[in-house]
């Protein structure tokens, strides 16, 4: 090979070996976050009664699977004086309604307002938080989905966290079942993404809406703060309206963090690869802001910190191996701190982002064609 040829060769090696350290080096970063911000996440006090009055709002719609061991939990709840349940049927087509209506005949504490569906311009889920919210009178306003079973302390627990940390909303994450392949490869990185990507105790004190995470799983606020924000009304027609609440809240003035949920409630998202496909699709085009550079952006960092390393490990490179360890380390300390599945599927954490960079494009494809649907509606 002459000189000439040798030299872009050269060139693209030490390009690929830049790279390759370098994405390393910021794997090992992250990982060292993820141990700093699992020592420094909020959890919840020990159960101790509750004197104010509590609303629980429950948005369902076509949950009869689900809505009776959800509302069953809700009602078994220790610790709360004065607790009310508003559940918002959002024009179920199932026997979800019945479901509720049956329950709510024999405990007084249980209100089911049967809806027509959303208006124009407000999207499902945030039109039923706000007519649940609207008909709430609690000083402590608590958003439950119908996925989610709460421990009998839960409730409790959650609001104890709100006041004692003086926050005007705090989003208690629940730990979450994954049980199939599919489930147990993607639904990590939610608990992940923000215990090692995201400072957690900065974003708490911070106003800026870039520094917000928060889970509709189960969400406790303030009821003035809530309404000082302007409600669900002001998220109408967000797709990720829990966070977008966060926002809203730290817009108005107040402040709210994501907090540890794990021995308050459970939670199982999706049920399969399908449903786990068709739930992340309708929502990932979101994520990066609505913009497909911010999208791009995202997912390419990603591989560039957690693929890339695996890649060149298989080539032989110790940073390679270096990094992807680092990988596998920030899920593993990850899956511990929310009693997880820790091993093996912390091993297949390129794997995971991989799946995330495929239901991104699958997301932002759909919503190009207009073909993003949810709960047998058409999503715009």
């Amino acid at each position: 090979m002459t000189a000439t040829g040798r030299a872009p060769r050269a060139a693209g090696d030490a390009v690929w070996s830049g790279a390759v350290w370098s994405g390393a080096a910021g794997a090992a970063l992250v990982a060292a976050h993820t141990v700093l911000n699992t020592r420094r996440w909020r959890r919840p006090p020990p159960a101790r009664p509750v004197g104010e009055r509590v609303s629980v709002l429950l948005p369902v719609r076509d949950e009869a699977a689900r809505v009776g061991r959800c509302l069953t939990a809700v009602l078994a709840s220790t610790g709360l004086a004065d607790l009310e349940v508003i559940v918002h049927d959002d024009a179920s087509t199932d026997a979800t309604a019945d479901l509720v209506a049956a329950i709510a005949a024999g405990d007084p504490r249980v209100v089911l307002q049967r809806g027509e569906g959303p208006p124009d311009g407000w999207l499902g889920k945030p039109h039923a938080c706000h007519r649940a919210a609207t008909a709430a009178t609690g000083t402590a306003l608590v958003f439950v989905d119908a996925d989610v079973t709460l421990a009998a302390d839960g409730l409790a627990r959650a609001v104890a966290l709100l006041r004692d940390t003086g926050l005007d909303l705090v989003s208690p994450y629940p730990r979450q079942e994954a049980v199939t392949a599919a489930e147990r490869l993607v639904q990590p990185l939610l608990q992940w993404s923000f215990l090692a990507l995201l400072p957690l105790r900065l974003a708490e004190r911070s106003p800026r809406g870039s520094l917000s995470a928060a889970g509709g799983q189960l969400l406790c606020v303030d009821a003035a703060a809530y309404r000082r924000a302007g409600g669900h009304a002001a998220v109408r027609a967000e797709v990720l309206e829990d966070i977008a609440l966060l926002r809203a809240v730290k817009r108005a003035g107040g402040r709210g963090c994501v907090a540890d949920g794990t021995e308050l409630a459970v939670n199982r998202m999706y049920t399969g690869a399908a449903e786990l496909r068709d739930g992340y699709a309708k929502s990932l085009w979101a994520a990066g802001g609505g913009r497909p550079a911010a999208s791009a952006g995202q997912v390419g960092l990603l591989g560039w910190l957690f693929v890339l390393p695996v890649l060149a490990a298989l080539r032989g490179s110790w940073a390679g191996l270096a990094g992807y360890l680092a990988g596998v380390a920030s899920r593993w300390v990850t899956a511990r701190a929310t009693a997880g599945r820790a091993w093996p599927d912390a091993a297949a954490h390129p794997l995971s982002i991989c799946a995330l960079g495929w239901l991104t494009a699958l997301s932002w494809w759909r919503r190009h064609r207009g073909t993003l649907r949810w709960k047998n509606r058409h999503l715009p």
